[in-house]
């Protein structure tokens, strides 16, 4: 059996490529860049250039089933709710009493509620408050906890210990009960209540992930080098800091967006939500329930969209997280 040719390592530890006599073959090792391996090492590009945090999850997102499949039933919604005609040609503010909670007819494929509403039309123009409601309250629930919380982590000192303690006061207050006292005086029909008292109420759990993951950037060298040369606040906050310590708010923030819409449901469902003449899954519900005997279709429907809609929102930001900690990688 011909003798192999022993082994040659670099100073990094691989295996360098030996030519036949068991020497290095230095066109070899030369043209062996990371130019030339397709993709690059593990965390690197195509070029062999190092990919960011953002980059790697994005491909490990495009990889995930949870999170394709959620991303669709979303789109779906999204759609949906800002066209609704795509997918009925009903008026949910058409009813015939003469209909009231008859099952499914053709035509009507989830039967009428109790006022002789279409079910079905209902329900699909449910979406547009829910949808509505949940991203515009995590976009401000987002917005002011991380400014927040992001100046009071950089800045520290006097402002950081206020904060701290106005979060504890926040914390302390139940969101129902809040919701049961603040809403109660207000007459509007719009969204818009609902999503203020929503960001008033949530701000502060995002406000703590965005300090935490602030005061962990900052101790970091690149923050001390940005420093060193000069660089003022707002530049390492935005260029250096920002950037690194926004994913834990993403997350977070993308989870919290079901909580919403499930919370928004549930204040409609004890009247002091979205109120009549607005569509909503909430209201459908509270109105159903005392028929869910006699006539069980008014309420499963809406409670059913209603719930697949959380889960997919809730997949999302399990799927999300996922890609953007590096503990899981």
């Amino acid at each position: 059996m011909p003798e192999q040719p022993p082994e040659r390592f670099d100073e990094g530890g691989a295996i360098a490529p030996t030519g036949a006599g068991g020497t290095m073959d230095l066109a070899t090792a030369e043209g062996a860049t990371l130019e030339k391996i397709p993709g690059g090492p593990l965390g690197t590009g195509p070029a062999g250039k190092p990919r960011s945090l953002w980059s790697d999850a994005w491909r490990d997102l495009r990889r995930n089933p949870v999170f394709i499949v959620s991303a669709l039933i979303i789109l779906f919604l999204i759609v949906i709710a800002i066209w609704p005609q795509a997918i009925t040609s009903g008026n949910p503010l058409d009813c015939d009493l003469a209909k009231s909670q008859e099952g499914s007819q053709p035509g009507h494929p989830f039967g009428f509620d109790g006022q002789g509403c279409d079910v079905y039309t209902r329900t699909v123009y449910g979406a547009r408050a829910s949808v509505t409601v949940g991203i515009c309250a995590t976009l401000g629930v987002a917005l002011l906890g991380s400014v927040l919380g992001g100046l009071a982590g950089f800045f520290g000192g006097a402002g950081d210990a206020l904060l701290s303690r106005l979060t504890d006061i926040f914390f302390g207050i139940p969101v129902i009960l809040g919701g049961l006292v603040l809403l109660s005086v207000v007459t509007s029909t719009t969204v818009w209540p609902v999503i203020g008292f929503m960001v008033l109420l949530g701000w502060p759990q995002i406000s703590r992930i965005a300090r935490g993951s602030v005061i962990t950037a900052k101790q970091n060298d690149y923050v001390h080098a940005a420093r060193a040369l000069g660089a003022s606040n707002s530049r390492i906050l935005l260029r250096h800091i920002a950037p690194n310590a926004v994913a834990p708010v993403i997350v977070v923030a993308t989870i919290a967006l079901g909580t919403y819409i499930s919370l928004e449901a549930t204040l409609s469902y004890l009247g002091v939500g979205l109120k009549p003449p607005t569509v909503s899954w909430g209201i459908d519900i509270s109105a159903a329930s005392p028929y869910i005997r006699n006539a069980p279709h008014m309420l499963l429907w809406p409670a059913g969209a209603l719930a697949i809609t959380v889960l997919a929102f809730i997949m999302l930001g399990d799927a999300v997280r996922d890609a953007l900690d590096p503990k899981l990688r």
